[in-house]
C-alpha cells in the first residue's frame, strides 16, 4: 500500500473525528505505519506504543473500522497545530458572495456620481453583486428616461468588471438594476490573492 493512502485515512479519519491515541486504544493488534509513513506491518497495540513511545511520539488510530485497525505514528499535538492553521486559511479563502446596495438620484452631480462608482467598484473588487438603485421623488416620477441615463452610463463605465445580471426595472418609486463581478475580473484577484497567500506561507515557514 502507497503512502498516499495513509495521507488519505489522516484526513478522513483524523481531521474529521478525535481520534483514540496512545492508551486510548484498546485493540489487541493493529496495522502500523510508521512516522515517515512506513508500512510496519501488524503489530500487537502493545509493542506499537512501544515503538512510539521510543521515538518520543503518539500511537493515532487513524482507521478504526479497518481490519485490523490502522494506526500511526506520529506527533499528533503538531497535527492538530496544522489542521487548525489550515482550517484558518481555508476561512479566509471562503469567498461569501453578498448582494450590496448602492443609491442613486436621477439628478445627481458628477462629484457624488464619481464617488458613488467608486464604492461600487469597491464591492465589485470584494466580490459582492451590487443592486443599483434610482430614488425617485415627487414630479421626477414623470422622467424615468433621467434613472435610466445613469443605470446605462453606469453600466458602461464598469463594462470591463461587471456584468448586468438583472436589467433595469421599475419598482414604486425606485428603478433596479443588478450587476455583478466578470467571473474572469473574479478568477484574476482570486488567483492575485492566493499567490499573496502562498508567498506570506513560505515566509511563515522561513520564520
Amino acid at each position: 500500500m502507497k503512502r498516499a493512502s495513509a495521507k488519505d485515512w489522516e484526513v478522513s479519519a483524523i481531521a474529521a473525528q478525535e481520534p483514540r491515541l496512545n492508551e486510548e486504544i484498546t485493540v489487541r493488534e493493529c496495522r502500523l505505519i510508521g512516522f515517515d509513513g512506513e508500512q510496519m506491518g501488524i503489530y500487537v497495540t502493545s509493542e506499537a506504543q512501544r515503538v512510539a513511545d521510543n521515538q518520543g511520539l503518539d500511537l493515532v488510530e487513524i482507521a478504526p473500522n479497518a481490519e485490523p485497525p490502522v494506526c500511526r505514528i506520529m506527533d499528533y499535538g503538531k497535527f492538530k497545530y496544522d489542521q487548525a492553521i489550515k482550517a484558518k486559511q481555508a476561512r479566509k479563502n471562503q469567498s461569501k458572495v453578498e448582494t450590496k446596495e448602492m443609491k442613486f438620484r436621477p439628478k445627481i452631480d458628477v462629484g457624488d456620481y464619481t464617488t458613488k462608482k467608486k464604492h461600487v467598484m469597491r464591492f465589485l473588487d470584494g466580490g459582492n453583486k451590487v443592486k443599483i438603485t434610482i430614488m425617485f421623488r415627487g414630479r421626477e416620477m414623470a422622467h424615468p428616461e433621467l434613472g435610466l441615463t445613469i443605470l446605462e452610463r453606469l453600466a458602461d463605465d464598469l463594462k470591463d468588471s461587471a456584468v448586468i445580471e438583472n436589467q433595469p426595472k421599475m419598482e414604486g418609486r425606485n428603478m433596479h438594476m443588478l450587476i455583478a463581478p466578470l467571473p474572469s475580473a473574479v478568477a484574476a484577484k482570486k488567483k492575485k490573492e492566493n499567490e499573496k497567500k502562498e508567498a506570506e506561507g513560505k515566509d511563515e515557514s522561513n520564520a
